[in-house]
């Protein structure tokens, strides 16, 4: 049995629906903070729980976010485009994405909208995060949620509201993740 570690990203100097200068943005200060907490709270756990890689979503807020532990680790993070953010339905201005994201938090995975299979992107997040025991994976709110859900066979969307920078412990156990610990939730969310 080997831990995983999943850890959603620090504060994004932008979100969606914002005016953004960028359309991949970083950390702003407190973002950067929660990623150098992440990391020393990583570096504190018992060696034999320590995470041993890093895995990074190709998005640089989470890139940003790993950097810290990667280095201390002195270790390349790899880039992992599985554990990215979920993808929108084609068109979708980025205006629209936080009201689409509403609906689906409220509903199951086959159930979202949109002309991708949510389930099968859900199953491929869980088989990302399992590949990858042993190590620290730096993701995002949804990411996080569709691990929870297959690690607690719920069909829900939302399972829980990771806060930035908050860690999330699986076991894995002949390639089954099981959720042992739930990341610090959200004050105020991202609803």
């Amino acid at each position: 049995m080997s831990r995983v570690y999943m850890i959603r990203h620090g504060k994004p100097a932008s979100t969606w629906g914002a005016q953004l200068a960028d359309i991949d943005p970083g950390l702003d200060l407190d973002g950067r903070d929660q990623a150098k907490k992440a990391a020393e709270a990583l570096m504190a756990l018992p060696p034999e729980h320590r995470p041993r890689s890093v895995v990074t979503s190709p998005l640089r807020r989470c890139k940003e976010t790993a950097r810290p532990f990667s280095e201390m680790l002195g270790i390349e993070p790899v880039v992992e485009p599985a554990v990215a953010e979920v993808p929108a339905p084609h068109g979708m201005a980025d205006s629209e994405r936080g009201a689409w994201l509403r609906r689906a938090f409220a509903t199951d995975w086959a159930l979202i909208e949109g002309e991708i299979d949510y389930l099968l992107w859900r199953d491929r997040v869980a088989e990302a995060v399992a590949r990858n025991a042993g190590g620290a994976i730096f993701s995002h709110f949804v990411a996080l949620n569709a691990a929870v859900s297959v690690a607690t066979g719920s069909n829900r969307v939302m399972n829980f509201q990771p806060d930035h920078a908050s860690i999330t412990v699986f076991e894995v156990e002949n390639g089954v993740l099981k959720l042992v610990e739930l990341g610090r939730a959200a004050v105020t969310g991202i609803l």
